[in-house]
């Protein structure tokens, strides 16, 4: 990780034990208070009282409805997949999952976010985090039920019961910087609401003051520690808050750095190709969301964000969209998925993504991908226009073999069918042990998957299962990782690249590609994968040669759907038996399901010819 990143941990680490991050995160913090009126004359809000929606045919809510009436009545869904009943009383610090209570009177510092104990913390951030706020603001104006009052209550019973800088709400800035966006869209919104009282506001602009106090002075963390996209969505925080909260007279100082670091940021986790640095498909659509949101009202106050930005924004469209799958808009479930959508204006399933990437390219293009209302309702929300600054070519979807080599990826895409190979290096921190790995879809199903995360505080076998190659479709040696796993989200012996090209014929796409790996069991360990897709066909030839691993079995591996296909494999001529394997698969985070595996084992080469019926 680095001399910068080992320097700052130690140093974070003393201070945390001695207490002294205590005095730079008070509980208490003096603002000079603003009335609504104040600030509503000074800040850019969201202006909603020429929005136009279609309401023609309330059918098309009907899930809209269903799932508000849930939520009134105490209930959330969990990462967009699992309901459970919270009540109407909760008391936003306890976990659901185990009913562990975290001490409130702790200050933040002193809270664990990994702990066998009290479970994975992210069961108590979810409510907190205040997305689902948005389908109820939807919820109030397609069916014309007012709302405010039970969502300012909601509110300020948060704040009631986090006070500043305590508890674990206050844990993460990544957590916190969401939060106040969402409260911000809810006070644009019912701005003229009788239920957004002055009482209340003194309290939220308290709240506010707070969070971006907090998150300035905690931004090396996410900056140097994490570096992923908890830091792109502090700093867009930061870089936003002079022209969402201009009352604050700090936030002249902290957008400026806010800024320049969001821009920083953007520039080095998203690499010139258009892949991003978590090398995970759902984080990469966090950002996007985060670059629609940023971009828009940059430009609204007319302070546009540096050339960098749109260009990087561009190309994240450009990856993401020609992964996308058109039959239901899903991805292949590549990477960390820990069910992140951070602003829902859509009830599509979680895994479409086209809404999300209908609105960033709107924005940068003046054209829409899908013009259906269901994927285009947020670009209303948000009162989305074509940029005035910077204007890209519509895309269009790709027709045959692609590499993204930055990243480290190639697709293949033809006819009815869609591949998805990983073959890169890591200069930033990898979270899986994935390299290799390849995805066929087949008229939107995805016949040959990648199992998933689950979750990230689990049992160490679910933990190693779902991050580690197993659960992946490449090969494994001597059963055990291309890498070798450390604590938490640590890697080591980092698989990284040494060739990698691609090519067709008349006959065939072609990838060929050979990466250093399973180094701990020997430092000159090396993979050769090559994959022939024939044209015009559903045929694919998948051939893996392991080098300098002699002593160790070796299995290609396969997680499957359960539809048609033959698969039959050889080495040197002499067909290999195949057995059925644990699979499981996470299309959700905390979801997990029993799935379909195969393993063939070899010795040093295999070809394996894969034909779908």
């Amino acid at each position: 990780m680095g001399f910068r990143y080992t320097s700052y941990r130690v140093s974070h680490e003393l201070e945390r034990k001695f207490g002294l991050i205590k005095s730079k995160f008070p509980t208490k913090l003096l603002l000079k208070k603003v009335s609504k009126e104040a600030f509503f004359k000074s800040s850019l809000t969201f202006d909603f009282q020429d929005i136009e929606l279609n309401e023609s045919d309330l059918f098309d809510y009907k899930g809209l409805r269903e799932n508000s009436q849930r939520l009134l009545t105490g209930e959330l869904r969990f990462f967009n997949a699992e309901w459970r009943n919270l009540g109407k009383d909760y008391d936003w610090i306890t976990n659901p999952i185990n009913g562990f209570k975290y001490d409130i009177s702790k200050h933040w510092s002193e809270i664990a976010d990994f702990s066998l104990e009290a479970g994975d913390i992210k069961y108590v951030w979810e409510k907190s985090r205040f997305s689902w706020l948005l389908k109820l603001i939807r919820y109030d104006y397609h069916f014309k039920i007012d709302l405010g009052e039970f969502i300012f209550s909601e509110i300020e019973s948060w704040i009631d019961h986090n006070p500043i800088n305590m508890g674990p709400n206050w844990r993460c800035s990544q957590e916190i910087s969401l939060r106040i966006f969402n409260w911000f869209f809810a006070i644009s919104y019912y701005k003229e609401s009788k239920s957004f009282t002055e009482e209340r506001w003194a309290k939220i602009q308290d709240i506010i003051f707070a969070s971006l106090h907090h998150v300035y002075h905690h931004i090396d963390f996410s900056r140097i520690a994490v570096r992923n996209n908890h830091a792109i969505t502090e700093t867009l925080f930061l870089a936003l808050s002079n022209i969402l909260f201009p009352f604050i007279p700090e936030t002249q100082k902290w957008a400026k750095d806010g800024r320049k670091w969001f821009e920083e940021e953007i520039e080095y986790q998203i690499y010139e190709d258009g892949t991003f640095l978590q090398f995970s498909h759902n984080y990469h659509r966090v950002v996007v969301q985060l670059l629609t949101l940023g971009i828009s009202i940059s430009e609204k106050a007319s302070q546009p964000f540096s050339s960098i930005i749109y260009d990087r924004a561009y190309k994240s469209n450009e990856f993401l969209y020609q992964c996308l799958q058109e039959e239901n808009g899903w991805l292949p479930n590549y990477g960390s998925n820990d069910g992140a959508l951070f602003f829902p204006f859509s009830d599509t399933d979680y895994r479409d993504y086209r809404s999300q990437l209908n609105s960033l390219h709107y924005l940068l293009t003046g054209h829409l991908l899908y013009k259906d209302l269901k994927y285009s309702e947020e670009i209303n929300w948000w009162r989305l226009s074509s940029s005035k600054y910077y204007q890209f070519e519509k895309l269009k979807k790709l027709d045959g073999i692609k590499q993204y080599p930055k990243g480290g990826y190639i697709i293949i895409r033809e006819n009815d069918s869609f591949t998805f190979i990983r073959c890169g290096s890591h200069k930033d921190r990898p979270a899986q042990a994935d390299n290799l790995h390849v995805d066929i879809w087949y008229k939107g199903e995805n016949v040959f998957r990648d199992s998933g995360t689950y979750k990230y505080n689990t049992s160490l076998e679910f933990v190693n299962y779902f991050t580690g190659t197993r659960s992946h479709n490449t090969v494994s040696v001597n059963k055990e990782s291309q890498m070798l796993k450390g604590s938490r989200f640590i890697w080591f012996y980092w698989t990284q690249e040494i060739s990698s090209k691609i090519w067709e014929d008349e006959q065939a796409y072609y990838f060929e590609g050979v990466i250093s790996a399973f180094q701990h069991l020997n430092k000159n360990g090396k993979h050769k994968r090559g994959v022939k897709k024939i044209k015009d066909t559903n045929k694919w030839i998948v051939y893996d040669e392991i080098e300098n691993l002699n002593p160790y079995k070796k299995e290609q591996i396969w997680h499957y759907k359960d539809i048609p296909f033959s698969i039959i494999s050889k080495e040197n001529g002499e067909e290999l038996d195949n057995k059925d394997i644990i699979s499981y698969n996470s299309n959700y985070y905390g979801v997990k399901e029993e799935g379909k595996g195969l393993s063939i084992e070899f010795k040093k080469n295999i070809e394996t010819i894969i034909e779908i019926n």
